[in-house]
């Protein structure tokens, strides 16, 4: 009898185990499937954003520049509306003041960042291709001539592997499309208003 009852054990033991492994590695495929898909949706977001602030312009015969017609649904913005809109993530993720410069003159720099820690200077670009090494040399010099803390060069895109390299060791943050994203995100104010009267 005693030998049954620690058979049955056994069994009783060796089913939870098994349901516990096949439970967590269910549970780790769908992590790895959201991650997956998160992954998905920001890459998308990045190119929407370099969309968004480089929709296409054309000119009347009057020379007067408009968006492109599209449908009303699309947000249509330019360069220096993405150096604005990139200054505020900014700030409110890392805290302090920014502010963007003027539009010409600025000697490659797009923002400053004024935080607990010092000034940081910023270059953006909604860029559809991968940046070089060109913005982050703007950025660095900038840094030096101003003794600014350190610098961001932020980008809907990517950048190139000797872009990388060139920015180590500089107190440069590359800042890529899926990370601005991660960033917008991150500072959203995710409240939601319900208007009264009215359920979600």
């Amino acid at each position: 009898m005693e030998v049954l009852i620690i058979f049955v054990e056994f069994l009783i033991i060796g089913g939870l185990i098994w349901y516990i492994k096949k439970r967590n590695e269910h549970d780790a495929s769908l992590i790895a499937q959201k991650i997956e898909s998160g992954q998905k949706i920001k890459r998308t977001m990045a190119m929407g954003l370099a969309y968004r602030f480089n929709f296409p312009v054309i000119k009347n015969d009057n020379n007067e520049r408009f968006f492109e017609k599209s449908t009303e649904l699309f947000l249509k913005e330019t360069q220096y509306e993405f150096e604005k809109f990139v200054s505020d993530i900014m700030a409110k993720r890392f805290g302090g003041t920014s502010f963007t410069t003027v539009k010409t003159g600025d000697f490659g720099v797009d923002f400053e960042h004024n935080r607990e820690e010092g000034l940081y200077l910023g270059q953006v670009k909604a860029y559809k291709n991968d940046l070089g090494y060109q913005p982050i040399a703007l950025v660095h010099s900038n840094m030096i001539k101003r003794n600014a803390k350190g610098g961001y060069v932020i980008t809907t895109s990517d950048f190139t592997a000797s872009a990388r390299s060139y920015a180590r060791g500089l107190n440069i943050e590359l800042i890529d499309g899926v990370d601005l994203v991660t960033y917008w995100l991150e500072t959203m104010d995710l409240k939601v208003y319900v208007p009264i009267n009215e359920t979600i």
